[in-house]
């Protein structure tokens, strides 16, 4: 049966919006994804019907918060290919996943004379924490290249892999170009120098499935509002063992096991790293987004490749396009720049179009130097756009390049 598109998009109220008296073309999936109305339900009901904090509460609401809180956890679970929640963080998103394991890993493990290995493609999320753990520990950060096709390059992943790598820490999927990283490959190899593993999943767990024990690295982390849940939740995924030993990343109510005025004695993970009230509507539904988009995620996939490659076929077409980032496996994103125009007025004309893209660096500051551009345009699609709106875009842009002209 053929992926129906028409019917998912109805389950996305903000797609049936005009902007600027056009038919909305949403194409900026990598900044954050759209909600289904049950997603949006789901925080109505938490709020309307079931509003109470969770954890110590005996009330009926508050156990209830609870179940549905923890509940919510063990689908995170699901979602990754665990059978145990218990590595499971909750936090506000991919961002401050990282901070945290630069904060409690970093401090504890990081000594001067040890190298943080980076590559090209990182997002400043994945770049700015561990140059400040650099910083403070007097490590080093090293940098592996990417090719002109916007790959990692492998070769020198190996060579620049040594002792002295403690850690090694990469995007599943680069957000400004859609590459897909050999996250196994580069896991392994990290693996035999006795590097520990993040790997920042925010782009992939939108696209495919995501599986972190066949990964085998140590950290991952994602974005709760790029995977069609609400903005403000994320998770970090720790193995549990190594979560135990890190040293808590805030203080407060929730993550105690007993305090008194001699000293303080902390839980285990994954409260040991929840400090205070938390997003208890945003976990709750993050969980409803998830179950939502799993049982759609291996058609979801198929369609967006079918997507990535049409856009690509009439992108390419447009004479004075230029694509940025080739590599041959890529989710659906597509960054350019046409001849003679700046990025943000591609934007801004395509807007007045009732198109929705990213332009600029993409906090990729690092990636555009490297590749000798200020920055790009970037279409990213998700599995309820249409080859209706790879029209839309192409027809656009061929517009727009005859003005730039």
């Amino acid at each position: 049966m053929a992926f129906d598109v028409a019917t998912l998009r109805q389950d996305f109220p903000i797609l049936g919006r005009l902007v600027h008296g056009r038919p909305l073309t949403y194409l900026d999936n990598a900044a954050t994804s759209q909600k289904p109305q049950v997603v949006i339900q789901a925080l109505v009901d938490y709020y309307s019907k079931g509003n109470a904090n969770v954890h110590r509460g005996v009330h009926l609401l508050s156990e209830e918060a609870t179940q549905a809180f923890e509940r919510s956890r063990e689908v995170v679970a699901r979602f990754l290919g665990l059978k145990d929640s218990r590595g499971c963080v909750f936090v506000r998103g991919a961002t401050e996943g990282i901070n945290l394991v630069a904060e409690t890993w970093g401090r504890t493990h990081l000594r001067a004379g040890d190298e943080i290995l980076l590559t090209a493609l990182e997002h400043h999320a994945n770049i700015v924490p561990w140059q400040v753990a650099a910083e403070r520990s007097g490590a080093k950060v090293v940098v592996v290249p990417v090719t002109p096709r916007g790959e990692v390059d492998l070769d020198a992943f190996r060579r620049l892999l040594s002792p002295r790598t403690k850690l090694v820490a990469f995007a599943h999927v680069s957000n400004a170009l859609g590459t897909v990283n050999p996250a196994v490959e580069m896991t392994r190899l990290a693996k035999t120098v006795g590097a520990t593993v993040l790997i920042d999943g925010c782009q992939a767990a939108a696209h495919f499935k995501v599986d972190v024990p066949a990964l085998g690295c140590d950290f991952y982390a994602f974005s709760g509002h790029k995977t069609f849940g609400p903005t403000g939740i994320g998770v970090l995924w720790g193995r549990p063992e190594l979560l135990d030993t890190l040293p808590p990343y805030q203080f407060g109510g929730d993550m105690i096991r007993k305090v008194d005025f001699e000293g303080t004695t902390f839980r285990e993970a994954p409260e040991r790293f929840e400090a205070g009230t938390p997003d208890i509507s945003g976990a709750i539904a993050l969980a409803v987004a998830l179950e939502y988009f799993m049982p759609r995620q291996a058609d979801a996939h198929a369609h967006e490749q079918k997507l990535l490659a049409a856009a690509t076929e009439r992108l390419r077409a447009i004479k004075g396009l230029r694509l940025i980032g080739e590599a041959p496996e890529k989710v659906a994103v597509l960054s350019f720049l046409i001849e003679g125009g700046h990025p943000h007025d591609i934007g801004t004309l395509l807007d007045a179009d009732g198109i929705a893209i990213r332009t600029g660096h993409h906090c990729c500051m690092p990636l555009m130097k490297h590749l000798g551009i200020p920055g790009t345009a970037r279409a990213s699609f998700a599995f309820y756009n249409s080859f209706e709106e790879v029209d839309r875009l192409a027809v656009s842009l061929e517009k727009i390049r005859k003005m730039m002209a």
